[in-house]
C-alpha cells in the first residue's frame, strides 16, 4: 500500500487536495505547523530540521511506501521596504525557508528514496503565478520563492525522468483561502477582481482537482509541465 505526503493540509488548497485524494481511495499523510489529527504530522518549517523530521515520520508511518509528495505549504506575509534591515531580512529568510527550502529538502529526500528503491514517484509543487508575473512591492520574497520552486521543479523533471521520477508544478493565481483573502482586502478587496477576466478567484477545490490529476493521472510525458490556474489574469 502506497501513501501520498501533502504539506500544508490545515486549510485551503492543502485540505481540499487531501479530501480529493482520499475520495479516490488514496492513503494520505497530512502536515501542518501544529497537529490537527492522528493522520497529520506537526512540523514548523521555520525550523531547519522540520522537513527532515516530517520525512522520517512519514516514512515510518507509511512503512517506506511514499509514492508521491505534494509541496503545498506556504507563507504569505507582507514585508514592507521601510522595515528595519533586520526585520526585512528575517521575513525574507522565513518566507524562503518555508516556501522553497523545505520543499527542496522534501523533494531531495523523495528523489533519493525512489532512486534507492528503483520504483519512481511523483512530485507536485504548488507554486504561484507570482513566479512569472511577480507580486506587490511588499512581496518580493514570496515571488522569489515561487520562482525558485518552478526552476527547481524543471530541474528535477529534466534530471530524473529516465528513472520514473516525475515532477509537475501548478501556478495558481488568487485562491479563496484565508491567506489570499487577507491580501485581497489589503489591496482593495473586490476591486482587485478587475484584473481577473474570469471575474472571480479560484476555489480551493479547483486547484485540488489539478493536484489530484498530477499526483495520480497525468501522463509521464507531462513531466516538467507547469499548469496555470489564474482565471486568465496572466497568460503566457
Amino acid at each position: 500500500m502506497s501513501f501520498i505526503l501533502i504539506t500544508g493540509t490545515s486549510r485551503g488548497i492543502g485540505a481540499s487536495a487531501r479530501t480529493a485524494l482520499e475520495a479516490r481511495g488514496e492513503k494520505v499523510i497530512g502536515h501542518s505547523t501544529r497537529a490537527l489529527d492522528a493522520n497529520t504530522i506537526a512540523a514548523d518549517f521555520s525550523n531547519p530540521g522540520a522537513a527532515d523530521f516530517l520525512w522520517e515520520e512519514a516514512m515510518d508511518r507509511s512503512g517506506g511506501q511514499i509514492a508521491a509528495v505534494i509541496n503545498n505549504a506556504g507563507l504569505f506575509e507582507a514585508n514592507r521596504l521601510d522595515r528595519s534591515d533586520i526585520e526585512w531580512l528575517d521575513a525574507w529568510e522565513d518566507t524562503l525557508r518555508i516556501n522553497l527550502t523545505a520543499a527542496a529538502q522534501l523533494s531531495r529526500f523523495a528523489v533519493r528514496h525512489w532512486q534507492s528503491r528503483g520504483t519512481g514517484g511523483r512530485l507536485v509543487h504548488v507554486a504561484s503565478r507570482a513566479a512569472y508575473r511577480g507580486d506587490s512591492p511588499a512581496h518580493w520574497h514570496y515571488a522569489a520563492a515561487k520562482g525558485g520552486m518552478v526552476a527547481m521543479h524543471k530541474s528535477i523533471a529534466r534530471a530524473y525522468a529516465n528513472e520514473g521520477i516525475l515532477s509537475y508544478a501548478i501556478t495558481p493565481g488568487f485562491t479563496d483561502t484565508s491567506m489570499a483573502g487577507d491580501y485581497l482586502e489589503s489591496r482593495g478587496g473586490p476591486g482587485l477582481l478587475a484584473d481577473i477576466p474570469l471575474g472571480r478567484v479560484a476555489e480551493p477545490e479547483e486547484i485540488a482537482r489539478i493536484i489530484e490529476f498530477c499526483a495520480l493521472d497525468a501522463p509521464p510525458s507531462m513531466t516538467g509541465a507547469v499548469i496555470d490556474a489564474n482565471g486568465a489574469s496572466f497568460v503566457r
